[in-house]
């Protein structure tokens, strides 16, 4: 006895097999974008399972734009918060990593900066680092980690509030409070 397959199946199947054939160029077309193997692994299989999650009911033909949209979302969502986490490390002493470094190898990059600070600007912004590292371990956690969401991770009120299981209002209230907490803890060191 014959039993025809089931549409979710048939469907199922299809996407399983536009997602095999287009994983290896998705996957290249991230990791030239972003340098990492890695990220580019999470940011195609974020790709992926948004495409699942969010369009396996669409027409086939609509897959693959659909697909790269979301992937050049996830490039562009990841650019973002490398730049952001690569200001706060830099303005917090951590500077890049040898891992970083080994995979931005550029003569333009690697110049000798002639506008470093001398030693009193140094000691400074080292100061500065500090204080700030200290009023940020000084803020309670939900100050906290609002401030680092909206501030670090670049998130608007809608995000943060979706991130932390609260009200929008609740978010504005928390970073307002952790921004005037840090204004008087840095003091002279507030931008």
């Amino acid at each position: 006895m014959h039993f025809p397959k089931e549409p979710i199946l048939e469907r199922a199947y299809a996407l399983n097999q536009f997602l095999a054939g287009i994983e290896r160029r998705a996957f290249r077309m991230a990791e030239i974008a972003t340098g990492s193997r890695e990220d580019a692994l999470d940011l195609v299989q974020d790709a992926m399972l948004g495409l699942c999650k969010s369009y396996a009911d669409r027409d086939e033909q609509e897959w693959a734009p659909l697909f790269y949209r979301i992937l050049q979302s996830r490039i562009h969502d990841w650019y973002r918060r490398t730049k952001v986490r690569n200001r706060f490390r830099v303005w917090l002493g951590m500077g890049r990593s040898a891992d970083e470094d080994d995979c931005f190898d550029d003569p333009v990059q690697s110049a000798p900066d002639r506008d470093t600070p001398d030693t009193v600007e140094r000691l400074q912004q080292e100061g500065a680092m500090q204080a700030l590292q200290a009023g940020l371990q000084a803020l309670p956690m939900r100050q906290q980690q609002v401030f680092l969401l909206r501030s670090w991770e670049g998130l608007d009120v809608a995000a943060t509030a979706y991130a932390m299981g609260c009200s929008e209002g609740s978010v504005k209230t928390h970073y307002s409070r952790a921004v005037h907490r840090l204004r008087e803890v840095l003091g002279e060191h507030w931008p």
